[in-house]
């Protein structure tokens, strides 16, 4: 076990390293592109440190790498307040990135907003609606036609309104933005929960929703409340079995789920030296699953050695000039410190069922027997968007030589999905595709896959109880397969590999021995693998489509008959009374992540359709009054029904309703349909004990009430068959508490008061019907 500290203490003082000299004058330096792609649009370095003064001499302390990021990137730093915690900055991103499922409704938002084209660089990536099914090649080629209305819907929004365009088979967002578009000192927002992955090249890279995307693609200042900082100190180094994702696994099980919310995970000390930019990448990613806005790690030589392999060296001269404004200042004050020893650190599993239930693979096999987990391991998945780098593909295939030299293959299923195709070229090329398939894996195309749901599994029935291990992030329930008796534990490339030549969860491979093919008893030795390719890496296919400079005459069509797009109708303004007498449509009873709001897997198909895809509205939560799913009580019939369907009929009857939640309600993907689709079929309002980041902002972004309990013992007050009335609408102020009455079905009250985090411009948003309403008003 690591030896680790945790110091639950404010003003703790870090000591920044120089990890590397540099004699480059940074005011001599010259203006360098953001990538190669787009040659026209520079690294504003220049303002980054020219904002950094200003705050310093206001601020008049040392700066953490993420304070100098996020306020180097100020709209005002004359003029913001920074307090954090508190203050709500108004930022100005360098760029935006979208996935295609979350895409749709981002490009249907701006498309609605009026406005001609993008006013920041952004990007689209073809990469969620890729089923696994068979293997790369076929399942690309599938799903290129059944996607094809939605791919030629992004292709042109893209051409029209001066979007980049990354095609089906490009690879996985996050690995993309890491190959080209990251870059130290970045403040750059995705519509996916994981963009965190470029924290891993020394950028700020926060999830967000499509309504946050439009705001910067509009040239609007970007607001965010200002995080707090947890630093996480790294020392030793990693060898043997531990990996940089064990450094993620051990920090969400001193964190949880959401002991990161409201707070940047900041990563230093002389340990980050052992790890590789990749590697770094791979910490930061799974970050978003404590809830911290995003994670980051100083400038060094692992991210200027990635950035010049990925021919990048004049960022790399940029970045190195720029040294000492992409590290944290000596002296740097951290609201929170974690103390990591990497010597320490030992392989582990997280799971089943939630990312922070940490188990190292010395205590699996007890604690599987202990809790009744099933021992057998189904399938093994390497590859996601957390660990599907080339050094993550040389360690797993070097596994792999080991037992094919043994003779032996592998007894679970085994998959691999490749990062990216630069990726994928790159391991065919150098031959650890073939060693995969040599001891029976079958290599998935560039895509989401399983991660995300997307994964057509034949092996095991719906219902049947069986464990799988993962290099992916999430493991909720149902996440992967949609069975929500897969027990899924998420772990490093190297330990799922070993794992499927076991069969077996309780498999320790520093300790245990396999049987080879003549009957001699082995043990593979620890893994190894190359950081990056000798040979540079194979770019492979040309999958990239650049926006035209004139998209005016773009045409981007949308079929009013389509069911997997419809432009958007603005939704109603607030009338300005209060909001009396509501149905209560579900009090969710335990944890309720976005996957249990809004469905992944088969609905992702209608993420471009806000109506079809609100047919699976909150019918994964579970209903504290018959501890069921999708069963809720219609008030205006006495009849059960589905959750969405109850609430299309309250919606009809233009009776408004509302949902009562637990903690860290929201959590998991930043899926913006959690949110539209509630604001969608009549909710005014979401009242829990506390909410995930991302999905509180979603929430007032679509015009709806995300409020909490100031007593969070007044959940248990809330009965199934309550009239919820929310009144003083009209003195509706920031820091000002809302009164709450709960009218019971025996004529009994309770009067109840509930927090929010709402600003003066946020409360602009309820009161026009939603941000695109106050956008356009805005005109």
């Amino acid at each position: 076990m690591a030896t680790i500290t945790r110091l639950l203490q404010k003003n703790i003082p870090t000591s920044c390293t120089r990890f590397f000299h540099t004699t480059v004058s940074v005011q001599a330096r010259a203006a360098v592109a953001m990538s190669r792609l787009e040659s026209d649009q520079v690294i504003r370095y220049d303002r980054l440190e020219e904002n950094i003064s200003i705050v310093k001499k206001r601020l008049n302390r040392p700066l953490t790498l993420s304070e100098k990021i996020l306020y180097g990137h100020l709209d005002d730093p004359l003029n913001q307040e920074i307090v954090r915690g508190e203050s709500y900055l108004r930022l100005r991103p360098d760029r935006v990135a979208m996935q295609d499922a979350t895409a749709q409704m981002a490009m249907l938002q701006f498309i609605s907003s009026g406005l001609p084209k993008v006013a920041v660089p952004s990007t689209i990536h073809c990469d969620h609606l890729i089923q696994a099914q068979i293997g790369g090649e076929q399942d690309l080629a599938r799903a290129k036609d059944i996607n094809a209305e939605v791919y030629n819907f992004l292709q042109t929004a893209g051409a029209k309104y001066g979007v980049g365009f990354w095609k089906p088979g490009s690879g996985i967002i996050h690995q993309i933005i890491l190959e080209n578009y990251a870059f130290p000192g970045v403040l750059l927002i995705g519509t996916d929960s994981h963009t965190p992955n470029g924290g891993g090249l020394g950028g700020l890279c926060i999830g967000v929703g499509g309504a946050d995307a439009v705001d910067v693609m509009a040239d609007i200042p970007w607001e965010l409340k200002c995080p707090k900082v947890i630093g996480v100190e790294l020392t030793g180094e990693l060898s043997g079995w531990s990996s940089p994702k064990d450094v993620i696994l051990k920090v969400a099980d001193i964190l949880t789920v959401k002991g990161g919310t409201g707070a940047i995970v900041e990563y230093h000390g002389p340990g980050v030296d052992s790890i590789s930019c990749t590697g770094m990448g791979t910490i930061c990613n799974m970050g978003a699953e404590i809830g911290a806005t995003t994670s980051v790690f100083p400038y060094n030589k692992r991210m200027k050695d990635y950035l010049v392999a990925t021919n990048r060296q004049d960022v790399a001269g940029a970045a190195t000039a720029m040294q000492d404004c992409l590290v944290p200042d000596k002296g740097a004050q951290y609201d929170e410190l974690i103390k990591i020893n990497l010597n320490e650190l030992k392989p582990a599993l997280n799971g089943p069922f939630t990312p922070d239930l940490y188990n190292p693979c010395s205590e699996m096999k007890e604690n599987a027997v202990k809790n009744g987990w099933p021992l057998e391991v189904k399938v093994g998945l390497i590859g996601s968007c957390t660990n599907s780098s080339y050094e993550d593909m040389g360690r797993a295939a070097n596994i792999c030589k080991q037992a094919r030299d043994k003779g032996i293959k592998a007894k679970s299923a085994f998959t691999i999905t490749p990062g990216s195709e630069q990726v994928r070229a790159t391991i065919e090329r150098d031959g650890y595709a073939q060693v995969f398939r040599d001891v029976g894996g079958v290599v998935l195309a560039n895509a989401c896959g399983p991660c995300i749901g997307q994964w057509d599994r034949k092996d095991v029935a719906m219902g049947e109880k069986n464990t799988i291990v993962t290099s992916y992030n999430r493991n909720f329930t149902g996440r992967n397969d949609a069975n929500p008796a897969t027990h899924a534990f998420v772990t490093s490339p190297e330990i799922v590999t070993a794992m499927v030549f076991a069969g077996e969860l309780g498999f320790n491979p520093e300790v245990d021995s396999l049987t080879a093919a003549d009957g001699s008893k082995f043990k593979f030795d620890s893994p190894t693998g190359d950081e990056l390719p000798a040979k540079g890496f194979d770019p492979g296919e040309d999958t990239y489509q650049h926006p035209p400079s004139e998209g005016g005459s773009v045409v981007v069509d949308v079929d009013p008959k389509s069911n997997r797009l419809q432009l958007l109708e603005p939704f109603d303004v607030w009338n300005g009374k209060d909001l009396v007498d509501m149905a209560l449509l579900i009090k969710v009873k335990g944890k309720c992540t976005t996957d249990h709001i809004s469905m992944a897997g088969p609905w992702l198909k209608y993420r471009g359709h806000l109506d079809n895809i609100s047919n699976n509205m909150l019918i994964g939560a579970i209903n504290i009054e018959n501890d069921e799913a999708n069963k809720v009580k219609n008030v205006l019939t006495g009849e059960y029904g589905g959750v969405p369907d109850v609430a299309r009929h309250y919606k009809a009857n233009k009776l408004n309703w509302v949902v009562v939640g637990d903690e860290n309600y929201g959590e998991g993907s930043s899926r913006e349909h959690a949110a539209l689709e509630p604001r969608h079929l009549g909710a005014r309002a979401i009242i829990v004990k506390s909410f995930a980041r991302i999905h509180e902002t979603n929430l007032k972004k679509q015009g709806l009430l995300p409020l909490t309990f100031s007593d969070p013992s007044d959940y248990d007050k809330v009965r199934p068959d309550d009239k919820v009335s929310l009144k003083g609408l009209n003195e509706f102020a920031p820091g000002k508490q809302m009164e709450c009455t709960l009218t019971h079905a025996d004529g009994s009250s309770d009067t109840i008061w509930l927090n929010h985090t709402f600003n003066k411009t946020q409360i602009e948003w309820f009161l026009a019907g939603s941000a695109l309403n106050r956008m356009k008003q805005s005109q």
